[in-house]
Formats: C-alpha cells, structure tokens, sequence
C-alpha cells in the first residue's frame, strides 16, 4: 500500500490535487467523507482543475471540468451534465487507515484510456 495523502489535508467540502509519479489524481472531502479520482475529464482526457486544488463548483456541490464546464457528482463521479453526460470519473480504489489514504500500488497504473 501507497501513503497518498492524510485526509486532514484535505478541508472539509473542498478539493486537492495530487501528483504522484507523473499520475495526476484529486480527492474531495465531503461530510467527513473523501473520494478519489484521476484527475481526467471522461470527455477529452484533460485534467478538470482551472485553478491549483479547484476542482468544485463555486457551491461546493459538484466536480466541474474547467475545460467545457462538464458537472459531475462528488459521490460516484457521473456526468450529470455537459458533452460526457452519463460518463463517470475514473475512481481509484483506497482505503481510509488512521486517517491515511492508501492505495494499492497495482491501482497506480495510468487510468484507462477513453472509450
């Protein structure tokens, strides 16, 4: 298993970018939950931040991609609107121990490619 961040760097209904062996992922902690993703848009493959760490609509309610404005669910990761509507982020699987996200290094391989 792979230390990726301890989810108190992560603020309550915010995001966080990370880079990891030229793999680009981000997690987002909302109600005390983290979720975690690669950081690539399902339409295009473009990374979804428009800012360092900004990958939350102004409301903090959904993901936005900076590229074409695509929304998608915090929890689960789907498309509800824009060109990959119905599309899902690409989740990586980890585990929460002792407030350490950690991955299985197997699950550390560049996300799949677009279908």
């Amino acid at each position: 298993m792979i230390s990726i961040i301890s989810s108190d760097e992560i603020e309550e209904g915010t995001s966080k970018g990370i880079e990891l062996n030229n793999l680009y992922m981000f997690a987002v902690k909302k109600d005390a939950e983290v979720f975690l993703y690669w950081n690539r848009c399902p339409h295009l493959g473009t990374p979804l931040e428009w800012e360092e760490d900004r990958f939350l609509d102004p409301d903090g309610a959904l993901i936005i991609c900076s590229t074409h404005g695509a929304l998608f669910e915090i929890e689960g990761g789907r498309c509800l609107a824009g060109p990959c509507k119905g599309k899902h982020l690409q989740a990586i699987p980890f585990i929460l121990d002792n407030g350490m996200v950690l991955v299985e290094e197997s699950a550390l391989r560049a996300p799949t490619p677009l279908q």
